[in-house]
């Protein structure tokens, strides 16, 4: 599902037009990566927990040259889901 089909499922099961739709979702998206990027963590009731972690600098190698270079620490948005939401995904069989 890309973003365009989000828009049309959300407005499908809402009240909402497509426009109201894409703003709610597009402002919502702004919403959490402000506050990642603020250091803050967007916890959504029965979704999950939307939060960044560092990835401390490690030494890689270059494929081609297999020169070691330095690969720099870096901040990575991670999503830890919520239990009620693994459970629903769950498949009987």
């Amino acid at each position: 599902m890309n973003k365009a089909e989000l828009i049309s499922a959300m407005s499908a099961h809402s009240e909402l037009t497509k426009k109201e739709s894409k703003a709610a979702l597009t402002s919502m998206l702004a919403t959490i990566t402000k506050s990642l990027s603020e250091g803050d963590q967007v916890q959504v009731n029965g979704l999950g927990t939307f939060a960044l972690s560092y990835y401390p600098a490690r030494a890689g190698r270059n494929p081609q040259t297999g020169a070691v270079i330095e690969i720099e620490g870096a901040n990575k948005p991670v999503f830890k889901a919520a239990k009620a939401f693994k459970d629903q995904l769950q498949i009987s069989e």
